[in-house]
């Protein structure tokens, strides 16, 4: 797909500012996640050689930012993308690749990120990341991230030594968010799953982040499904048991943009492109085709009563994540 192939959207723009970090990404950023294949998580197998092909048309595609992680399948993320950039000679020019460092069997001590940093670049072939996140710190509450020799400061030590460029944060606990943002060593904030047309408990959070110039990615926007299928049966919204009210709503706003012929994904993903506070939304991929579905659906004309009917079918606050 040639990068004139789909119209993209002029407001707010396409290629933004990450916040203060002086990256410049595109308002799509390819979620790595589904690209090792989860089937636990998202219902399907996606093979090598699917995903060598996505990758291929992704490189050529208007969307310049990627995200993986250490952790993804085993690291068969990262090994698969290490494999497609070898196939086209690097990363392609200004493509922001970025990847999040984990813990490993609960050791999240600065020697597991170190260990963590070196088998990223190993697997995708890189010496130094543009961006690197801390990855899901919510899941080792034992773990004093803060401490003289521990996360944060062996990720600040290895932003001086030139492995990494600029630090991020994914999480999906606002709290930690809160408190990681605190050290102002973080100039990213990736937060899944708590701003979607179900969910709104990021919202203090973005104006927080917004306003210290913290750029935003907003991920899994499409709740791992409930919001691109919610006629199927869910367990899970934002990987915890969902409440059964978040599903009925899901479904009322399917009937809503059914009405207007509208997929409920592209109200989904709209939904957080329009908002101005985030730089980039984060959305998995797991065929070739569906880069140039949702590039193309981001040019849908979407009726302002539409989205004044979905705001009045989002569930109370009581059953958001937090």
């Amino acid at each position: 797909m040639s990068s004139t192939a789909v119209p993209l959207p002029r407001s707010p723009g396409w290629i933004r500012p990450l916040g203060r970090s002086g990256l410049q990404v595109s308002a799509i950023c390819a979620g790595g996640g589904v690209l090792g294949s989860v089937p636990q998580i998202f219902g399907y197998e996606v093979t090598a050689d699917a995903a060598s092909e996505l990758l291929a048309a992704l490189f050529e595609s208007p969307i310049s930012f990627l995200d993986t992680a250490n952790g993804y399948s085993g690291g068969e993320s990262e090994r698969r993308i290490g494999a497609a950039l070898r196939t086209r000679g690097g990363v392609p020019d200004d493509f922001v690749i970025a990847t999040k460092v984990d813990g490993q069997a609960g050791d999240y001590s600065g020697q597991r990120v170190r260990a963590s940093i070196a088998e990223s670049a190993d697997r995708l072939g890189m010496e130094s990341f543009p961006l690197l996140h801390l990855h899901d710190p919510e899941y080792y509450p034992e773990v004093d991230f803060f401490a003289p020799g521990g996360a944060v400061e062996a990720l600040v030590a290895a932003r001086e030594e030139g492995c990494v460029q600029h630090l991020g944060i994914a999480t999906g606990s606002i709290e930690l968010a809160h408190r990681f943002l605190d050290t102002g060593q973080f100039e990213v904030l990736l937060m899944h799953s708590r701003y979607t047309l179900l969910d709104r408990s990021a919202d203090e959070l973005y104006d927080r982040a917004a306003a210290e110039g913290v750029g935003i990615v907003n991920a899994a926007v499409l709740g791992a499904g409930v919001l691109s299928r919610p006629q199927q049966d869910h367990s899970l919204y934002g990987y915890l048991p969902i409440e059964e009210g978040v599903l009925a709503a899901a479904r009322r706003m399917e009937e809503a943009a059914s009405a207007e012929g509208i997929p409920l994904s592209t109200l989904a993903i709209q939904f957080s492109l329009r908002d101005p506070r985030i730089t980039s939304t984060a959305v998995g991929f797991s065929k070739q085709s569906r880069i140039e579905q949702t590039l193309t659906a981001l040019n849908t004309d979407v009726p302002k009563q539409l989205w004044d009917c979905l705001e009045e079918l989002v569930p109370p606050q009581e059953d958001w994540l937090h």
